[in-house]
């Protein structure tokens, strides 16, 4: 009879991949704005996806000098682990000032924008007391992007995802335990703006959902819906004869079960793609499958109603 030797199990721990990966500070908002200019090159929307450049752009400085909370340390985290919820649930999380911090500092890395419009939201957002900006902040993390002031949204959805990717980087994978409905963030609760399916040791051709909000990434496997769960009935839709840079890259998943789709990137077809990135220059992409009778499962905090 054969034994389990520890060798076996390191070897296995080893050789397992990861099921949570958390967001890299150094590197997550700089290599999204890099993505964001290469796909702007060309491209239809080019003028809007290159200011979403410069917004992330901002986002990166925002968080390089973003403090970083003592978060295993609050009671929030560990009564949260203890009833198997994300330990950074972001519709009860006790909210620190300092994401205006991170606002502020996108506002004023803007506030000399080309376009005259950006300048005029940050002339709004700079002169807007605190209690309406986070009266902002709780509509966007209730996902609710319609009505007069949708427009400053994405500044304040912006430095949001700033102070929730340091509270995801400090807790790290290990501290991000996955949860029984996989359609959620296990770090913060919110939902996943598109799927990736990765190119890289270890997790080589598997698929990660990615937080639209910590950009917290977390196993499903493929073929399965992230809204429901369901794998009878998913399928995928792509442009056809599309001439975008990324077009081969970015797919629809759909599912007729719950009539949702979530959009999925293939790295091996964008080596450089980028969730958020990718997804923002595929809108044709959610005209087709909206037209054909399916609702988008996730949002994209930096798109809101009327940008384009």
């Amino acid at each position: 009879m054969s034994t389990v030797t520890e060798l076996d199990i390191a070897t296995q721990a080893v050789s397992d991949p990861p099921r949570v990966i958390a967001p890299e500070r150094a590197t997550i908002f700089a290599d999204r704005a890099r993505r964001f200019a290469a796909l702007a090159e060309g491209h239809a929307l080019g003028d809007w996806l290159q200011l979403l450049g410069r917004i992330t752009q901002a986002q990166h400085a925002a968080l390089q000098v973003s403090p970083v909370p003592p978060v295993a340390d609050f009671p929030a985290v560990e009564q949260a682990r203890q009833h198997g919820m994300p330990p950074v649930l972001c519709a009860n999380w006790p909210r620190d000032p300092i994401w205006r911090d991170a606002l502020r500092q996108i506002v004023t890395a803007l506030k000399a924008d080309p376009s005259a419009p950006v300048r005029e939201h940050c002339a709004v957002l700079t002169a807007m007391p605190p209690e309406a900006l986070e009266l902002l902040a709780d509509k966007v993390l209730r996902n609710e992007f319609h009505g007069p002031d949708s427009r400053l949204l994405p500044y304040v959805a912006a430095a949001l995802q700033v102070y929730w990717t340091v509270l995801a980087a400090a807790l790290g994978a290990g501290a991000i335990p996955m949860l029984d409905v996989p359609g959620v963030c296990p770090c913060c609760g919110s939902l996943p703006v598109a799927s990736v399916v990765r190119v890289a040791p270890e997790i080589n051709n598997l698929r990660y959902l990615h937080c639209s909000l910590c950009n917290t990434e977390w196993h499903l496997v493929r073929a399965k819906c992230a809204a429901c769960d369901a794998t009878g009935k998913v399928g995928l839709r792509q442009l056809e004869g599309s001439s975008l840079a990324n077009a081969a890259a970015m797919r629809a998943e759909i599912c007729d079960d719950c009539k949702s789709y979530l959009k999925i990137l293939y790295q091996d077809k964008a080596l450089g793609g980028d969730p958020v990135a990718d997804d923002l220059a595929t809108l044709a992409l959610d005209i087709l499958v909206d037209a054909a009778g399916y609702s988008r499962a996730g949002p994209n905090l930096l798109l809101m109603p009327g940008d384009v």
